[in-house]
């Protein structure tokens, strides 16, 4: 039952000095950078796509996403193979850190920013022992045309 659940356990990953978090029943893996297949005339955050034992899973770079400064590839980045309107989709960070348990109490609405910005694609926010931990909605990282594109592609198996 829904009622009883009084916490959600997050993965935490960095972007640049920011922290993230993605509920771990959203998450399929984490695995480390792959060789890419480029995407001809899709948008500039979408990195390729990428065959995992298979299936062919659309990859964008959430520093892109979110518009910010590209950082140098190094051995902490990682992808995210998250679940998104029933199909896999692989999500670019700096570094994964932990997996925390959060009490629901503690999330607070995300903060209401004009001009968008990076509170579009928040559940919440929280705080973790010493920084904010700003809860990603992978729902909202792709429009439903984005998400509508990505998807026609071949291969592409709904989770």
């Amino acid at each position: 039952m829904d009622s009883d659940i009084s916490e959600i356990q997050v993965a935490c990953f960095r972007l640049g000095e920011d922290l993230y978090a993605v509920d771990i029943m959203r998450i399929k893996e984490i695995i480390r950078p792959q060789k890419l297949t480029a995407l001809p005339k899709a948008p500039s955050f979408v990195e390729g796509v990428l065959n995992l034992r298979g299936a062919v899973i659309p990859v964008i770079d959430l520093r892109k996403r979110f518009d910010m400064p590209v950082r140098e590839i190094d051995q902490s980045r990682r992808l995210l193979i998250v679940s998104v309107a029933r199909h896999a989709l692989g999500i670019v960070v700096d570094e994964v850190t932990e997996v925390v348990s959060i009490p629901l109490v503690d999330i607070k609405p995300p903060p209401r920013v004009s001009q968008g910005g990076s509170a579009e694609y928040l559940v919440g926010v929280c705080l973790g022992q010493d920084s904010l931990i700003m809860l990603l909605n992978p729902d909202r990282l792709l429009t439903g045309r984005e998400t509508a594109e990505l998807g026609r592609m071949e291969g592409i198996e709904p989770t």
